[in-house]
């Protein structure tokens, strides 16, 4: 078998996460309905992934640094291939439901520092499980034209039915009539993770190709070490 080209490096995306807000917060929220209307919730991506990133963001100086991290694992093995750590001042405050116009911009930059363009994308928070169905996961998306997956560790919005201790399972997130992605129990006795479709990614898949991620731990590989980065508990990594 030939072995597959590599993939040329990600484009750079300056300010395309927020290119055309008006800096206002009904500006925001008018910019993630129009982003929404774009989100694609079918596969675009390869049936075997070679590679696979995952992307998380901390904050340094008490909020004034935003400390993003991009993971990216080679996609059979889940080894790890490259670790890029991103700095920039922090331009905006936490506002709920506007999660990603803060975190965007370092998210895009780390990710444009990857050696490969990822065949796919764990971000680490909400995909079009969102009031208005553009978490940061669909935001990055839309901003880089990736394949992504959000994966959160809390509800933002949406109920679900009592979900099985078993490894793997995984039960519809709902809001009201609509679904927006899956409550996942990736490991017995914990809690579950919630998993929505970013954007190019079909919410059927969705859970399924989380769970290809996940090893002995509640989080899947991709997220677990951008977090791990991000919030500067790997040490192995420069401060």
């Amino acid at each position: 078998m030939t072995p597959r080209k590599p993939a040329a490096p990600p484009r750079r995306w300056p300010n395309a996460a927020i290119a055309d807000w008006d800096g206002t917060v009904a500006g925001a929220r008018a910019l993630q309905l129009e982003l929404a209307s774009k989100v694609e919730l079918r596969d675009r991506f390869p049936r075997s992934l070679a590679w696979i990133a995952g992307v998380d963001v901390g904050f340094e100086d008490a909020g004034a640094t935003t400390r993003a991290a991009a993971v990216l694992l080679d996609g059979p093995s889940l080894q790890v291939l490259q670790s890029v750590v991103v700095r920039m001042p922090t331009t905006m405050p936490y506002i709920p439901g506007l999660l990603s116009f803060r975190e965007l911009p370092a998210l895009l930059e780390a990710a444009s520092r990857l050696q490969h363009a990822p065949e796919l994308v764990l971000v680490d928070g909400q995909g079009i499980a969102h009031p208005r169905r553009l978490g940061i996961a669909s935001h990055f998306g839309v901003a880089s034209g990736l394949p992504t997956i959000g994966v959160a560790k809390s509800v933002l919005v949406g109920t679900f039915a009592a979900l099985h201790q078993t490894r793997g399972a995984y039960t519809p997130l709902r809001d009201g009539r609509e679904q927006v992605g899956w409550a996942l129990r990736s490991k017995p006795g914990c809690n579950p993770l919630f998993v929505s479709p970013g954007h190019r990614v079909a919410m059927a898949s969705a859970a399924e190709l989380v769970m290809r991620c996940v090893t002995t731990y509640r989080l899947p590989e991709p997220t677990r070490l951008a977090d791990r980065l991000a919030s500067r508990r790997d040490r192995a990594f420069p401060a």
